[in-house]
């Protein structure tokens, strides 16, 4: 038997994705198998004492997992599980050691991210938006603490390409993984006011994106992403510049 939303903890978050969390573990357990057809609105919003409102959003999440599919007039099915997904295609030629390699990546970051950005201003769910803001709280709080950033500044950006309910874009960022975030492989001697300084700045840069996907402005987000990835080149390259007239 299903479990009612209602009776989940409060803060185990939004009523539409813990609803969707449900169903996902009735569609996983066989309880609902493929091509059966779930519940209708009515009866899930009765179910589980949510609006429909909370029921379209947990199901547009499930068809974007590609769970489930609506059939016109119909209403909504189980799809059959995917077939077993080969080895995500790896980029083996990197090397983080070098920053022109990293620039490079970072280059091709921004062509994908700028519209990821854009995407995700238009198509954003609730749930999503919510979790965009998480991790860049948690970007923040890293960074304020001192403590290593490249993880939680990966899951923000996965969360932005995520909000594309593109599976590509993710997948993108997933093969090529978070050694490309900005400083995750950098190494170098800073001063505490040039930490301070960049800290200030990625805050910033972050917050416009953010700023500008929850106000579902496609054309800023993308502006404010661009301008992210390009001021991450900029730095790099003067790192490279650095570096280079050491070895002259």
């Amino acid at each position: 038997m299903v479990v009612d939303a209602k009776t989940r903890p409060a803060n185990a978050g939004t009523l539409a994705s813990r609803l969707g969390d449900t169903l996902r573990r009735a569609i996983a357990s066989g309880q609902f198998p493929p091509g059966t057809k779930l519940p209708s609105e009515a009866q899930l919003t009765e179910t589980h004492g949510v609006s429909r409102t909370v029921v379209r959003e947990a199901i547009a999440a499930l068809r974007a997992d590609r769970l489930v599919e609506a059939r016109q007039g119909a209403g909504v099915f189980v799809l059959d599980p995917p077939a077993a997904t080969p080895a995500p295609l790896s980029i083996d030629n990197i090397d983080y050691a070098r920053v022109s390699s990293v620039i490079e990546f970072l280059e091709l970051r921004t062509a994908v991210e700028v519209e990821a950005a854009g995407l995700a201003a238009l198509r954003r769910s609730p749930a999503q938006e919510e979790a965009i803001l998480d991790r860049h709280y948690a970007v923040q709080a890293c960074l304020e603490a001192g403590s290593p950033s490249s993880d939680a500044d990966f899951a923000l950006h996965l969360a932005i390409a995520e909000a594309t309910n593109n599976t590509r874009f993710r997948d993108f960022l997933a093969m090529i993984g978070k050694n490309v975030i900005p400083r995750a492989a950098l190494k170098s001697e800073e001063s505490e006011a040039d930490q301070a300084a960049y800290i200030k700045l990625l805050n910033e840069e972050h917050s416009a994106i953010v700023t500008a996907i929850s106000a579902g402005d496609e054309e800023a987000a993308r502006s404010a992403m661009r301008r992210h990835l390009k001021g991450s080149q900029s730095r790099y390259r003067a790192l490279l510049r650095e570096q280079r007239q050491f070895v002259r």
